[in-house]
């Protein structure tokens, strides 16, 4: 029992431990959340953030993003009481307007891609304000990196939008993008 709390207690704070020649070599998990917010989301982290979402959302040449502003306030408090709070890991804002919500998970949720879908639609809807028109909505994209098998029919990257069923070439509207990055499939290909 002991041991199983002690493992456990490892891969959430991301520790892990070797003993080989009797030295304790400590690697921390970059997937921990404490450490990814520490590295790619507070004030200073701008370059790298910024290589991340290049990569992540395949943007290169005239379509690179050229600036990325990191939200200090992670927290999406609920409008009235009995809603829930939603405490995002990045919260960041393009220099094109989009907003950007990146969350690390590494406990398996089966209800990842609802909450996925919850965390994107209560950043959309703070895009508003009475007597703005609708076109006016930016572009929100989340960005989950999750060290569990999301699907097993997708790729360690895939990319969600709103698309006419029998007509696949026909989005709705490009507000909404949800990236999936696996990596269990991602570590099984490298």
């Amino acid at each position: 029992m002991a041991e199983r709390y002690t493992s456990r207690r490892r891969a959430l704070v991301g520790l892990t431990s070797r003993r080989a020649t009797g030295a304790c070599e400590v690697r921390l998990n970059p997937l921990n959340d404490f450490l990814f917010m520490k590295y790619m989301g507070e004030k200073g982290d701008e370059t790298q953030l910024l290589s991340f979402l290049n990569a992540v959302l395949k943007r290169t040449g005239q379509n690179k993003l050229q600036g990325v502003e990191i939200l200090e306030n992670k927290t999406l408090t609920p409008e009235i009481i009995g809603d829930k709070t939603s405490i995002l890991d990045i919260r960041a804002v393009t220099s094109d307007g989009s907003k950007i919500n990146i969350e690390v998970q590494v406990c398996k949720f089966k209800d990842m891609a609802r909450r996925s879908l919850f965390y994107w639609s209560r950043e959309y809807v703070r895009g508003i304000k009475a007597g703005q028109v609708y076109t006016e909505l930016p572009k929100v994209i989340a960005i989950n990196i999750v060290d569990f098998e999301f699907r097993p029919e997708v790729d360690f990257h895939s990319i969600f939008h709103i698309r006419e069923d029998t007509h696949k070439e026909c989005l709705l509207t490009d507000a909404l993008e949800i990236h999936f990055v696996d990596m269990v499939k991602w570590r099984s290909i490298i």
